[in-house]
């Protein structure tokens, strides 16, 4: 089994599968490795049963994907439980070209150095534990502001514009032009919903004026009395 790239007749041949004939050594002593290395770091031995899984290379085709559900299921073993926030798998599809240049610093040399591998590794477990920290902070913020405001009357637009918002991935400034698009609504009904909500103080008015004007999101107590 080889993994190789390139056109027809330039193929870049990147790495080479142990043969067939080795194939069931190879497993046995993986496995027995996986299943007796009860006392490694786990993280460590997450990405040494990633590496050593995928250069056995046993199938034709998923050894990608096995690797990385091997790799996840270390990690859940480590925190007693099936279900985490982050996923190392979705952390090394975001960065393939990343993936094959630290399984190649491997390969590459006859020495069997894997420090730039495991190092690698550490970095994308680290990227999936902080992402995954950004996204409950998001979830416990667009808790607590829906919470705050459960007893106000908004209607779909404002709910949609707001959770748009909230979600930390609007782009540049909210203005009565975005706000219209957004809802396929009217310049005069933008204009309606935002004096709304200034009203209730659920945003208000940013620094710039006349048609500079912009709207920030009232977010917590403590904002909300600094606006008043």
């Amino acid at each position: 089994m080889e993994i190789v790239s390139g056109a027809f007749g330039h193929e870049k041949v990147h790495y080479v599968a142990p043969p067939a004939d080795r194939l069931e050594t190879e497993m046995k002593a993986f496995l027995d490795w996986f299943n007796g290395s009860q006392q490694m770091d786990p993280l460590l031995k997450a990405a040494i049963a990633h590496l050593w899984f995928v250069a056995i290379h046993p199938f034709g085709d998923g050894n990608g994907r096995i690797t990385r559900a091997i790799a996840d299921m270390v990690l859940a073993r480590d925190g007693g439980g099936a279900q985490r926030l982050y996923s190392m798998s979705a952390a090394i599809e975001k960065s393939r070209a990343g993936y094959y240049e630290a399984l190649q610093s491997v390969t590459a040399h006859e020495e069997l150095d894997i420090t730039k591998w495991i190092q690698w590794f550490l970095d994308r477990l680290s990227s999936a534990v902080g992402a995954a920290l950004l996204t409950l902070d998001n979830v416990m913020l667009k808790n607590e502001f829906w919470q705050s405001h459960v007893a106000r009357d908004l209607n779909p637009r404002q709910a949609k514009v707001l959770n748009r918002l909230l979600e930390g991935n609007f782009e540049g400034k909210l203005t009565s032009t975005k706000w219209a698009k957004l809802t396929n609504a009217s310049q005069d009904t933008a204009s309606r919903d935002i004096a709304d909500l200034l009203a209730k103080g659920i945003l208000r008015k940013g620094e710039a004026g006349g048609r500079s004007t912009a709207y920030e999101l009232v977010i917590g107590a403590s904002d909300a009395q600094s606006q008043s």
